[in-house]
């Protein structure tokens, strides 16, 4: 059961569309089932059509009265005292009856402090039933003996009450909120992205490039040419003595309002870490033992590219072995930890969306989205404790073109399993609607990674070595682990990892070592495939062996110094322009 609480100045506009046909000829017999009181006033939705208007008036006349009665009193306006809350049960639950829908509408008021059970002098209000699925409760907020009500938290104090009434009802539970929620579009909002032919609402369509902008930006003045790089409207508020920026705002491509203004959303409105002072805290620059250097902003061959996904997926390795070693008896510093975490994996999603293979970008793209709001939560995240991780994330939009599709599952095979480990975490926590937008994620990344992976493991598949490497591998798997070798052998991945060992040994690695090495990292019973486990696993360890031993070379042979070049701050904002598909007009 959804509660949906917001304010407005309109009461007789308000009345309108719950007693008219709806935008889209949806509202079927609109009718009070529960009101405040409503002494010889006219229901409007069961009043001859002749008398509708007027029933309309007198109605918002006898809601208003209150109000007009303190505005007299003060000289002055009351401001947004129109209440309005829908409530709609989920999909799937069953009939509610008039009489329930009354009962749970006075619920509603008495938990929110517009009326509670018993008061004569509460706020006004009445509850309009016009489908079958929901009701609208609308009060004004001007309670009867001219005192403003105490109904601050009433969102919060609405689910709560919902969560109870499930429950007693039997109807479908939904997730707990915790206050991180951003504000989802208005009704209004939705039905004007559909009129002009966009996929999402302006609001939600500018955060999610907001997000993807931050995860591209290496500080503050490249967020916003990213932003603007997309099309996208950037008004900055100066504080009037300091003369520094102290928040912005943002407007999408073509969205304006009746007079032709472009309408704005602060970043805080958007979502609360989208607000200039978080986005500061993560664009900060790290402390000592961390490099600022600028990041690389083309990587221009192909083994290069390949090393990109190579570092990162690295990365999320270590975080992963982070993200498994929970410790009850350190519980605050561990869920900071695990906070940050979150937040970089955020980043490498984003990214990572931005540059793979073009048949996973719309999965990855999709699983970044509703990773989003996985990543917000209660806890403050220190983002200095996931500097190399971000930085190995931003690296990856620099890595366009060319990519190796191996290194691209191997990072996105990885990342399932952090996703996980997150999903997992959220769940301890309580943190209900992360857990469920971290499980919807994973669903978008594990399609992302089959498409990426199947064409990569036929490929292995198909340079499969000959029949005696073959079977002198097989003796080296039974050796090796033979608590596993019967899965893995039996696994369709096997060819593939038959090649993969071949490829190390030809690289001057030995198979048992190789193999010894890889199984090790973690424990293989919970795998469904543990050969194409170990393929990707292996094939990120031989890449690093080979590189480290490249460094040992070069350490040996004299350099000739190599002189920087500067990043152009427009560098991610070109590469995301490029990569970003555009909104719909």
């Amino acid at each position: 059961m959804v509660p949906d609480v917001s304010t407005g100045d309109r009461s007789r506009g308000l009345l309108s569309y719950l007693f008219g046909p709806g935008r889209r000829n949806e509202h079927t017999d609109p009718h009070i089932v529960a009101p405040f009181a409503m002494p010889g006033i006219n229901d409007p939705g069961r009043v001859p059509l002749n008398r509708h208007h007027d029933a309309l008036s007198e109605l918002a006349d006898y809601l208003d009265q209150p109000v007009k009665l303190r505005e007299q009193r003060l000289g002055r306006r009351v401001p947004q005292h129109v209440w309005h809350c829908p409530v709609r049960t989920a999909p799937g639950d069953r009939y509610l009856t008039d009489e329930e829908w009354a009962v749970i509408a006075r619920r509603i008021v008495h938990a929110t402090g517009l009326a509670e059970h018993g008061d004569d002098t509460a706020c006004r209000w009445i509850a309009v039933r016009h489908a079958e699925d929901h009701i609208h409760i609308m009060a004004t907020s001007v309670r009867e003996d001219g005192r403003r009500p105490r109904n601050k938290g009433d969102g919060r104090r609405a689910q709560a009450e919902c969560r109870r009434i499930e429950a007693e009802l039997g109807l479908r539970r939904l997730k707990s909120g915790d206050g991180t929620a951003p504000k989802t579009p208005t009704g209004a909002e939705v039905a004007k992205a559909q009129r002009n032919g966009r996929r999402t609402p302006a609001r939600q369509w500018l955060r999610e490039h907001a997000y993807a902008a931050a995860a591209a930006a290496s500080d503050e003045q490249e967020y916003f040419a990213v932003l603007t790089a997309l099309g996208i409207a950037v008004r900055t508020r100066i504080g009037p003595e300091t003369g520094q920026t102290t928040g912005y705002s943002l407007a999408a491509p073509g969205d304006h309002d009746a007079g032709g203004e472009q309408i704005f959303y602060s970043g805080s409105n958007l979502a609360p870490d989208l607000s200039l002072n978080r986005l500061r805290e993560r664009f900060s620059p790290p402390h000592e033992g961390h490099s600022a250097d600028p990041i690389i902003t083309h990587i221009p061959d192909r083994h290069a590219q390949s090393m990109a996904w190579q570092r990162a997926e690295k990365e999320l390795r270590t975080t992963h072995s982070l993200l498994e070693e929970h410790d009850d008896r350190n519980g605050d510093a561990f869920d900071v930890r695990m906070q940050a975490q979150a937040a970089a994996f955020a980043e490498l999603l984003h990214n990572a969306a931005m540059t793979a293979p073009k048949a996973s970008r719309s999965e990855l793209r999709a699983a970044a989205w509703t990773f989003d709001r996985a990543n917000r939560s209660a806890i403050r995240a220190e983002h200095e404790k996931t500097y190399v991780l971000r930085r190995a994330g931003k690296e990856l939009l620099r890595a366009v073109g060319g990519q190796d599709d191996s290194a691209v599952a191997s990072l996105l095979a990885t990342a399932v399993y952090v996703l996980i480990s997150l999903n997992h975490w959220h769940a301890r926590q309580g943190h209900e609607q992360q857990a469920a937008a971290a499980q919807q994620s994973l669903i978008h990344l594990r399609a992302a990674y089959e498409c990426t992976a199947r064409p990569a493991l036929a490929r292995l598949a198909e340079r499969t070595p000959g029949q005696h490497v073959t079977r002198r591998l097989t003796a080296v798997v039974r050796a090796i682990t033979p608590e596993y070798a019967e899965r893995i052998l039996g696994d369709p991945a096997w060819p593939a990892l038959a090649t993969v060992l071949a490829q190390a040994e030809s690289a001057g690695i030995s198979p048992r070592h190789a193999l010894t090495a890889v199984v090790e990292q973690r424990e293989l019973h919970t795998a469904d495939r543990p050969a194409e486990v170990l393929v990707w696993r292996l094939r990120s360890a031989t890449a690093e062996w080979t590189a480290a031993r490249t460094r040992a070379a070069a350490a040996r042979t004299p350099q000739t110094p190599v002189t920087k070049l500067p990043t152009p701050v427009t560098s991610a904002a070109s590469q995301y322009r490029e990569n970003t598909p555009r909104q719909r007009r």
